[in-house]
């Protein structure tokens, strides 16, 4: 390409974010990733970032993911896969034919959290479903095209021509540090807990899986219960509070009903989940279908939806599946992080005095679950009174509130029961990937994406009445204790110091 005027320039486009999950653009074919505060100060005042070359490890995706898997299922794959290779400081490159049957919204899922599997960056090349969605979220065809172009001109864009006929296997097309392989047909819905995000708990073993930490000795698995009665307690406080279900109604239970393994904290939330149409369409047909059932989410949980952009909540509107998720109390809590940083505020009153009233306690004080959608599980994040956090796809996030149980094994287990009394199982609930497919189809078009964005700005009411200051610079309060002008650049100015000015010592100039 020619370049006749600066404006004509173009070349592969890069960035760095304040915000750890800034690698979500590696999903887009854009390298970057997130730096600390400092770092992007001096980025923003034009200079470059050092770093050592990284080494740079490649993931050859093969197969494709079964019916019934989910995105979330995968990532939670790909982190403890990668946190067992050790990735720390490196960049990981996906390729091979798998990555043709990932959507965008799955691989950028995946390059969101590379920060939980330790890398610097987990970038996917872009190819036609790259181009696809940029056509598909309103961008200017022309700038597309020209973007194909360039990209297939610098051989740039992947065409998968290197995976054809075993050609990948020998990895002569592109040299990586090292490459390993993960086969999405293996793949298996799962989770990731209770308080790493990597340790990857199949659905099918979680009841397992839980009541064998109840006995470990306090740690990453394990919150040191053995040698009480605790496993008894369980029981009780279950039979009782089933035998009760027809006559109490669940805003009438006590502390003493609620035990270990109760859900208390059930959120979809975080960036990495709720920008995927596919795992949040899949939420709301989940919920449609358990409210057209007259299931209900237990009182004591504390349910919030916090989707990752208004175009989220525009589709869950327009499609009628919001109605759904609010019945069942997934309200729209706001946009952004929420329960995935710990901002999900207090539990309900119930479950406040359920967590303290152990005291004392042979079995000590019960060891109560949150299930979230986000992607960091650590313990106390979520909650401090909540001690077993696992991360899960949105519709199990809605499928373990109905249960309100971790230890259930829902894959064989009835969740709850319908109102007519029958018992009502995952499959009865479970949305066909062509079920979300005609949801997602009819409601996320190139249309709806661009009036959106083009409003973007402008917000609502409240927000336009807000006073706002004008001009270029920040204006600060100077009564302010918490928002203050860093003190290094007091006497800064714009022009060249002169010999004897307080400019930059032995820089020659001023900033």
């Amino acid at each position: 390409f020619e370049a006749k005027s600066p404006s004509n320039l173009i070349f592969p486009d890069s960035m760095v974010g304040t915000d750890s999950h800034s690698t979500m653009v590696n999903g887009l074919g854009v390298v970057g990733w997130g730096v600390g505060g400092i770092e992007a100060l001096s980025v923003i005042l034009g200079q470059a970032i050092v770093m050592p070359l990284p080494r740079v490890l490649g993931v050859r995706l093969t197969g494709e993911l079964v019916e019934g898997v989910m995105a979330t299922d995968l990532v939670l794959q790909v982190v403890q896969t990668l946190r067992e290779e050790g990735v720390v400081g490196m960049f990981v490159e996906f390729f091979g034919e798998g990555v043709k049957s990932l959507s965008l919204a799955d691989r950028a899922t995946i390059a969101n959290m590379a920060p939980e599997y330790g890398a610097t960056m987990g970038y996917f090349p872009p190819d036609s479903v790259t181009l696809d969605y940029y056509r598909h979220t309103g961008r200017n065809p022309d700038t597309v095209e020209l973007a194909h172009k360039y990209l297939a001109e610098n051989m740039l864009l992947n065409d998968f021509s290197s995976c054809k006929d075993g050609a990948a296997k020998s990895d002569d097309a592109v040299q990586y540090s090292k490459v390993i392989e993960i086969d999405l047909k293996t793949v298996v819905p799962s989770v990731s807990g209770p308080k790493r995000p990597h340790d990857r708990v199949p659905l099918a073993d979680l009841k397992q899986d839980f009541q064998s930490c109840m006995d470990n000795d306090g740690g990453f698995k394990g919150f040191g219960k053995g040698g009480s009665n605790w496993k008894n307690l369980i029981s009780e406080t279950v039979a009782k509070r089933n035998a009760d279900s027809n006559t109490t109604p669940t805003h009438d239970l006590s502390s003493s009903d609620i035990t270990h393994g109760d859900v208390v904290v059930a959120s979809i939330t975080s960036c990495t989940n709720t920008s995927n149409p596919t795992v949040m369409i899949a939420a709301g047909l989940i919920a449609k279908k358990a409210v057209e059932l007259g299931l209900k989410v237990p009182s004591y949980i504390k349910t919030s939806l916090s989707p990752g952009s208004r175009v989220v909540g525009d589709y869950l509107e327009t499609t009628g599946l919001q109605k759904y998720l609010d019945e069942l109390g997934f309200h729209v809590a706001g946009y952004g992080c929420m329960t995935c940083v710990g901002n999900s505020g207090e539990l309900k009153p119930v479950a406040m005095e359920a967590a303290v009233s152990g005291e004392g306690k042979q079995s000590g004080n019960p060891v109560l679950a949150g299930v979230l959608s986000g992607n960091r599980n650590f313990e106390a994040r979520v909650h401090p009174l909540v001690q077993a956090n696992y991360l899960a796809s949105p519709p199990l996030v809605v499928v373990f509130a109905l249960a309100g149980r971790v230890d259930i094994d829902v894959t064989k287990e009835p969740i709850a029961v319908s109102n007519d009394g029958a018992e009502v199982y995952l499959s009865d609930i479970w949305p066909t990937p062509e079920e979300i497919r005609k949801v997602e189809e009819s409601a996320v078009t190139a249309e709806r994406v661009r009036s959106l964005y083009d409003s973007a700005l402008e917000g609502d009411e409240q927000w336009q009445a807000l006073p706002a200051p004008t001009g270029t610079l920040f204006s600060y309060d100077p009564e302010s204790t918490y928002i203050c002008p860093p003190p290094f650049l007091e006497g800064v100015k714009m022009e060249l110091a002169s010999d004897g000015d307080n400019g930059v010592q032995g820089g020659g100039g001023n900033i």
